[in-house]
């Protein structure tokens, strides 16, 4: 299954899962309603009409009741998920927090936390994803982790103290892989979701719950409990209404976990799986379970908070009455045995505290890579976007040592980020008088002391290879969440200055701000990746951007035309058809709007439109670096994360 089949397949999984909330929706409505009848009947006879449904004397249609517990149901169950749909609309930081997460700084002292992020970063870069804020919940001694957000450009990757003690670098990577197949698949917009409905059902029963308390610190009469009417008598009825709800509720609740549970268990094998593919190394991802097998705490956590997340983690978080019922992950030995086929069942105890015996606990060098370890043909290229290999994986961390270290440093610093944002786009080799200009360019938006650090860190970039351009932008990505709503539209204005100052866009000026305003965007507003557009409904914009990307260093005219038939091939049956729009209609400037909309487009058209890009980048059987970045580019636009390729790295 590749990326674009996995999306597809959650947004099936996440319809599914509507529709089953939808029938446990249903059936508390009903609940709710024979409730209200009971005691409308008891309390108010005379409100109920006649009708010829009757069960012992109690006349069953009525439909105002009805048309009352329907709105009420909506109100509550409908309310409470949208409230905690907004609870947790920041992201994956904001679910982080729910559940006591500390954010792990660059500055830490810590070397564990530090030998954290190092793995987070490799993986982020090896994958084509903006680097996710990484979180430590420092009062959880067990072994779990999870991966929480909307998308990728708002991910958090969470590991409990006990992770981090307890596990090896390898075992570490095994955990993190995990969560990066979460992310990658799709799962954490599902989780997200099962959060907010689950939320919503329960939400009957805690009604129920707070009238019940409310009705403990009630007195009645002597009088009024003696005839039943007045106060008593309302009292009475609220005590019934309380009851019924709590009921209901926990009987709703207990299905939705159920779905939740189920859904959750679904998933867990083909993460396992993928950590596996990404890391090349079976022993880290089956001695990390092996290890939470051993521990008497196993992957249970604490917080009180912890309930909401159980289905986001990496193990079991929590201890079921109900036995498998409600088991988010399948038994440990069965997913040691899908890694490990020879496991005999025998689980680790793992130390208190694993004291890795070099720097950040690195793993030695993987095995070289292969020459030919891409390709240029197109669907070598589309083979690589959200998935994660072992090369990919050696790939970045080799971007990573080769990094400078004033440049690594400016990617964890919102302010220095920044500078090193303008930094990227300043003309590489301007002379005195140019470089005055950018500087009192970027002044004049920002301030003095980040144009100053961005001229510095110019004249570091020029002596690094380009390809390290988006690399760093990934890396810079949790730095810049950090920036405040002003600081952010000021360097967004700055950027835009530095792109128009000599009145054309390149393809990596185009990259960089439509990979910026992708991933802040995102992880500012999430849910703005919502929308459904048909494919029906762009074929305009696909012209744009087929258009756009078949005249990018075509030799002629004729070279143009030729890319643009063999990448609109594809789409013969689109009606409009798609026609090849003149170049200067058809520019890096145009793309914005038309990228906008094919984002909302369905997976699999997708992958067609990113095989037609390649096929018009590659018409002349050959790939520049600008060409890259730009699909790159497109790819980050699109919500379909791509790492660097290889052959233009080297």
């Amino acid at each position: 299954m590749d990326f674009f089949e996995a999306q597809a397949h959650a947004r099936r999984r996440s319809g599914r899962l509507v529709v089953l909330f939808l029938l446990a929706f249903l059936g508390t409505i009903t609940a709710t309603y024979f409730a209200a009848l009971a005691i409308a009947s008891f309390a108010q006879p005379g409100l109920l009409h006649d009708s010829a449904f009757e069960v012992a004397g109690v006349p069953l249609w009525q439909p105002d009741l009805l048309s009352g517990v329907v709105l009420f149901n909506l109100l509550v169950v409908g309310g409470a998920s949208l409230y905690k749909w907004s609870q947790l609309r920041a992201g994956g930081s904001a679910i982080a927090e729910l559940v006591g997460g500390r954010e792990v700084r660059p500055n830490s002292l810590d070397l564990r936390e530090l030998k954290l992020l190092n793995v987070v970063e490799e993986m982020a870069l090896a994958s084509g994803v903006p680097v996710p804020a990484v979180y430590v919940l420092p009062d959880e001694p067990a072994i779990n982790a999870f991966a929480a957000g909307y998308a990728p450009a708002d991910a958090a990757v969470v590991i409990t103290r006990g992770t981090l003690e307890r596990l090896t670098r390898d075992e570490l990577q095994g955990v993190v892989a995990h969560e990066f197949s979460h992310i990658l698949n799709g799962d954490m917009r599902t989780n997200t979701r099962i959060t907010a409905l689950v939320y919503g059902i329960l939400a009957l029963a805690l009604l129920g719950g707070a009238i019940l308390r409310g009705l403990s610190r009630t007195r009645v009469s002597s009088s009024s409990r003696r005839d039943g009417k007045g106060s008593g008598g309302f009292i009475v009825v609220l005590l019934a209404i309380g009851v019924a709800l709590l009921v209901i509720g926990y009987i709703g609740y207990f299905f939705g976990r159920l779905i939740q549970a189920a859904v959750s268990r679904q998933r867990e094998f083909l993460a396992d799986a993928s950590a596996v593919q990404f890391t090349r190394n079976p022993a880290g991802i089956g001695g990390a379970l092996r290890k939470l097998g051993g521990l008497a705490l196993h992957g249970h956590l604490t917080h009180d908070q912890a309930g909401q997340v159980s289905h986001f983690c990496f193990a079991q978080s929590f201890h079921s009455s109900f036995g498998e019922l409600f088991a988010t992950h399948p038994p440990l030995d069965e997913r040691i045995r899908a890694i490990d086929p020879a496991f005999d069942g025998t689980f680790i105890s793992p130390p208190t505290v694993v004291i890795d015996e070099t720097r950040f606990g690195a793993p030695p060098p993987l095995p070289p890579r292969s020459a030919a370890s891409a390709g240029l043909a197109p669907a070598a290229l589309l083979q690589s976007i959200g998935t994660l290999s072992a090369a990919s994986v050696a790939q970045a961390r080799d971007t990573i040592d080769a990094l400078p270290a004033s440049l690594r440093d400016a990617t964890r610093d919102p302010a220095q980020a920044s500078a090193l944002l303008c930094a990227l786009l300043l003309t590489p080799a301007a002379d005195a008088a140019q470089r005055t200009t950018q500087a009192e360019l970027i002044a004049r938006h920002t301030d003095d002391r980040t144009a100053a650090l961005a001229v510095s860190f110019a004249s570091e970039l020029a002596a690094q290879p380009g390809s390290l351009r988006l690399s760093l932008l990934q890396l810079s990505a949790p730095a810049l969440r950090n920036l405040s709503a002003a600081e952010l539209d000021r360097l967004l204005e700055a950027l835009d200055a530095l792109v128009h100052a000599d009145e054309r866009i390149t393809p990596f000026e185009f990259a960089l701000q439509k990979v910026i305003a992708r991933t802040l965007g995102l992880a500012a507003h999430p849910f703005s990746a919502l929308g459904t557009v048909a494919p029906s409904q762009v074929a305009a914009e696909l012209s744009v951007l087929l258009s756009t990307a078949a005249q990018l260093d075509a030799a002629t005219a004729e070279a143009a035309t030729r890319a643009f038939s063999r990448a609109a091939r594809d789409f013969n049956g689109l009606n409009p058809p798609l026609r090849l729009i003149a170049a200067d209609t058809a520019t890096l400037a145009h793309l914005d709007h038309a990228l906008d909309r094919l984002a909302l487009t369905p997976a699999p058209f997708k992958k067609r439109i990113l095989a037609a890009v390649a096929t018009a980048l590659t018409a002349d059987n050959h790939l520049t670096l600008p060409e890259a970045e730009l699909l790159r580019a497109l790819c980050a636009a699109l919500d379909c994360p791509m790492p660097a390729v290889p052959e233009l790295t080297a």
